[in-house]
């Protein structure tokens, strides 16, 4: 039986589960499954970086037996992450811990090419990551699905095939100033950036603003998004599980 690519999703903290009782460690179940469908094991990672710094050896030998790294969405990033000189009001969910450990997570998979899928808090981290800022309050981006555009030749358009796709999205912030290396690759009608990927560097990477996952069941394209994601490993030079 052939094993199935290990794919890393950091844990989002959450204060309260009733389920569980107390304050729990979770990630949204249809991400987990939309990596489970494509073909994936996803496997939650603890975050671990006491007092708001992550030890880059540690994040390195956590890493070390995964095909892949999945940044999913959550609370807001710290604006002073990005240079920011004081918070909007409406920034939410802000962890020391949690960002210190997606940073770094982003900055390792970015250095060694180990294949990445941000999405929506994902992206921005990686684009944080990468000296880029981000708007801190955007209208119009909650509870809505609307038409993104791509730009012709990019990964994104490949996997989808095609130029625009029906995207669902759940977020107030996005990419102001574009990181290092970014280029935009999708856009929604006022311009807001929707995805990005590296114009040079190694291994896979895709960032997207939106939430494949919630519609990944019933919308090949966003479904074409995971596979790629999760088969990545095949043109990283990373060994195939057997």
């Amino acid at each position: 039986m052939t094993l199935r690519p290990l794919i890393a999703v950091p844990a989002r903290f959450a204060a309260t589960t009733s389920a569980l009782r107390y304050a729990a460690e979770v990630n949204a179940r249809a991400l987990i499954e939309a990596v489970w469908r494509a073909g994936g094991e996803p496997a939650t990672l603890h975050p671990h970086a006491p007092d708001g710094t992550a030890d880059p050896a540690e994040i390195a030998a956590r890493l070390a037996r995964f095909d892949g790294l999945l940044l999913p969405g959550g609370g807001d990033l710290a604006p002073h992450r990005y240079g920011a000189p004081e918070a909007h009001d409406t920034v939410y969910d802000v962890d020391d811990e949690q960002d210190a450990f997606d940073l770094a997570l982003a900055r390792h998979a970015l250095d060694t090419g180990l294949p990445l899928l941000a999405v929506c808090r994902g992206l921005q981290v990686v684009n944080t990551v990468l000296g880029g800022t981000l708007h801190q309050d955007t209208a119009g981006h909650r509870h809505v699905v609307h038409s993104v555009s791509l730009t012709p030749g990019s990964a994104l358009a490949r996997i989808t095939g095609a130029d625009k796709t029906e995207a669902s999205c759940y977020h107030h912030q996005h990419v102001d100033r574009l990181g290092e290396g970014l280029t935009v690759t999708a856009r929604a009608a006022d311009g807001t950036v929707e995805g990005v990927e590296r114009a040079a560097g190694g291994g896979w990477f895709v960032g997207v603003q939106w939430h494949p996952e919630d519609t990944a069941r019933e919308d090949p394209a966003q479904r074409r998004l995971f596979e790629a994601f999760v088969h990545a490993r095949r043109s990283t030079g990373r060994p195939v599980p057997r």
